[in-house]
């Protein structure tokens, strides 16, 4: 049972990827037979049925070197990525089109520059982002994608490869069962920040013998997914949730914290607005009410895993009378003099090379020893995609707006030299220093809430941050609690998500 449990959880303990995740176009096979046009240029072609005025946007065109699937699909994985070209592009008219190839100014490409993607057989895919909401280009409901096109890529091509955007994603409708509902609302507080409707969305999990009685109150979790992850992870993290002791008579939700910058964390910022505000006064009350949950915070609980472990510690101790206790299992960095094994308040420190020049690793291989992401690469894979991803999602939550309204960044992408006056601006976000410069405030608010879970060889290197924390929390005299797991990677933890339910369970 509890192995089953650990297999369903394993999906939300790290960030979630696409289902396909292929490589760059890969040299054809000697003597094989051509699929598909010689061509190293593409021409983007906007259906004009699809839309009805000019379109200012990124466009992208996606390579796989496998024989079916969606190119589109492949763009965001982090360990296997596949060849992407993008380019942002400004009033292109119904029915009228992009040419990109090598020689286009300004055309941004990962993993690799057009002229050294090799020769061969592939499968390309083009996409515009439209969705305003979505941090995944090609995923999100009205975006535009076209039909995947077998070709030969190849210098010299007889002309650009036509890809018609004909195709439209649709909009995610996940349907209701006996067990699960889902539950969306218009957020008046983010609608206000953005100025149009903002729609935020929550998966429940009802207890076994839940009945839809006004009277009834049920003790309630509140689960905050990793980074890619939404509000639909409910349908197996409910489930697993519950066969564990204690567990059949909790309300579980997930709420979606994607957002179009990436994750939102649930906190208050200037980029992506009070999504902690939005959290704690509109969206908890409405589905509590609606579903019967807690309704006091005597009931009410939080947890997450990895950016929702970060979540979770956030709300916990931003909003320490609304909430019971919490569960924070891997956040992401809670000090941020080891963020990633960074510090951030470190003068000259830089994001890509330690003090010995050597290459900075974002995520460990598979025996733990080696690198498998290297932070250079990883940003280089952002910056083609556009907002949205993981470190953008640092930068939209924790810096200030910028005066062109985009996040003020962290560090120089060119040369990974950090700006100490954008770090300084984030000690607003450093969990560690919030707590000690509040502690004569927080610490009664939190006796007995905290629980801190990490991995000891954590995949993405956030167990240091966790060990300065402890070490904070101990000088200030916490009962915190937190556990290191030794040789624990990157996800959740049988026994801590044991005793989570079984406390949160015997709740009354």
């Amino acid at each position: 049972m509890l192995h089953r449990i650990l297999i369903a959880l394993l999906l939300i303990a790290a960030p979630t990827f696409a289902q396909e995740a292929p490589p760059a176009a890969a040299p054809s096979t000697p003597g094989a037979k051509t699929q598909g046009p010689k061509s190293d240029s593409f021409r983007i072609v906007f259906d004009a049925d699809k839309i009805s005025r000019p379109y200012s946007g990124r466009v992208y065109v996606a390579f796989s070197s496998r024989p079916s699937g969606e190119p589109r699909r492949g763009m965001q994985d982090w360990f296997n990525p596949g060849q992407v070209l993008s380019l942002d592009v400004t009033g292109i008219e119904p029915g009228g089109h992009v040419d990109i190839s090598a020689a286009t100014p300004h055309l941004l490409a990962f993993p690799k520059q057009p002229a050294e993607i090799p020769s061969g057989n592939c499968r390309v895919q083009a996409v515009a982002r439209v969705n305003p909401d979505s941090p995944k280009p090609g995923m999100g409901a009205g975006d535009l994608y076209s039909e995947a096109v077998e070709i030969d890529f190849a210098p010299g091509g007889t002309g650009p490869t036509e890809l018609h955007l004909t195709k439209v994603v649709g909009q995610k409708s996940p349907k209701d069962n006996d067990q699960v509902r889902y539950f969306e609302m218009v957020s008046p507080k983010l609608s206000q920040f953005a100025g149009r409707t903002v729609t935020v969305k929550a998966g429940v999990f009802l207890p076994k013998d839940w009945k839809d009685d006004a009277a009834a109150s049920y003790p309630t979790l509140w689960f905050i997914g990793g980074f890619g992850s939404d509000h639909t992870t409910i349908a197996y993290l409910g489930m697993a949730l519950a066969t564990i002791p204690g567990g059949e008579n909790v309300m579980i939700v997930c709420p979606d914290p994607t957002c179009y910058r990436g994750h939102s964390v649930f906190a208050d910022s200037a980029n992506n607005g009070p999504w902690g505000a939005m959290l704690t006064q509109e969206l908890i009350p409405a589905v509590e009410q609606k579903f019967h949950g807690a309704q006091s915070s005597a009931n009410r609980f939080v947890s997450g895993m990895s950016s929702g472990g970060w979540s979770s510690l956030w709300l916990q101790i931003t909003y320490p009378d609304q909430f019971a206790r919490c569960w924070s299992f891997c956040p992401d960095p809670v000090d941020f003099r080891d963020f990633q094994k960074i510090d951030l308040y470190a003068p000259g420190e830089n994001m890509y090379r330690d003090g010995k020049g050597e290459r900075r690793g974002l995520a460990r291989g598979r025996t733990g020893d080696d690198i498998s992401i290297y932070y250079d690469t990883f940003v280089a894979q952002e910056t083609a995609l556009g907002p949205g991803g993981q470190i953008h999602s640092f930068e939209a939550v924790f810096s200030p707006r910028g005066d062109n309204n985009e996040p003020v960044p962290l560090f120089d992408r060119a040369s990974g030299a950090i700006d100490p006056k954008v770090a300084k601006a984030w000690e607003a976000y450093d969990i560690r220093l919030v707590l000690e410069r509040n502690w004569a405030t927080l610490g009664p608010k939190l006796a007995g809430k905290i629980n801190i879970i990490a991995g000891g060889r954590d995949t993405f290197y956030l167990e240091g941050a966790v060990k300065l924390l402890s070490e904070s929390l101990t000088k200030l005299g916490s009962d915190a609690k937190v556990t290191i797991v030794p040789g624990m990677p990157h996800q959740m933890h049988s026994p801590s998500m044991q005793e989570m339910m079984g406390a949160i369970g015997a709740a009354k």
